[in-house]
């Protein structure tokens, strides 16, 4: 599976509100399984976007045929566009789906990883951060992808901001330590994401 990241700056709201509703046509497209986002709970004019494709392949030929058509309703209500795309490694809790309609905020963390540390630092997210994260109250599903250049995008969804916020206050300092995360990870970006329902194709 093939994991899209966009993010980017709006700067004409309720005109990149209108044009995220022209994605409702994205069903019919092969290999299309899911697209949700919302707005950054931190920076509210920063808006994030996540869609799953089945392959690279299925991408490729959506991009080429139909993107541009879908994509131009939201010419103009944004700038600073950041686009990354990763394949899908393994889970964050078992039977990972693309749906958003439980999910009340998604948290994302964008790794730069050091190259010779990769290996160690994909074990940890399987062997250390997957069972505590599976295990806390109010994860529902998570992925974890990579894309070339040692980046690393780890994707959890919340049913609640409540629930997430507590996970980050009890666990994630403790866990940072015990996986050596300051040893594997060269760069750390990431945004807590308040889902919009009326985004969810």
């Amino acid at each position: 599976m093939l994991v899209k990241w966009i993010r980017c700056t709006v700067v004409d709201r309720p005109g990149f509100e209108r044009g995220q509703r022209k994605w409702a046509g994205l069903p019919g497209e092969p290999g299309f399984r899911g697209q949700g986002g919302g707005w950054s709970r931190g920076r509210p004019d920063v808006a994030h976007v996540f869609s799953f494709w089945e392959s690279r392949a299925f991408y490729d030929s959506f991009m080429a045929r139909s993107h541009d058509r879908l994509a131009a309703s939201q010419s103009g209500t944004y700038r600073d566009m950041q686009v990354r795309l990763f394949e899908h490694r393994f889970d964050v809790k078992v039977g990972f789906e693309p749906r958003f309609s439980d999910a009340d905020v998604v948290r994302v963390a964008h790794c730069r990883v050091r190259p010779d540390r990769v290996e160690h630092f994909t074990l940890v997210q399987e062997k250390v951060w997957n069972p505590a994260m599976a295990g806390s109250p109010g994860m529902l599903r998570g992925v974890f992808g990579e894309a070339p250049g040692n980046e690393f995008l780890v994707l959890s969804m919340w049913d609640s901001a409540a629930e997430h916020g507590k996970y980050r206050v009890e666990r994630v300092e403790r866990l940072g330590l015990r996986a050596q995360t300051e040893a594997d990870v060269a760069a750390i970006t990431g945004d807590v994401v308040r889902v919009e329902s009326a985004w969810t194709v």
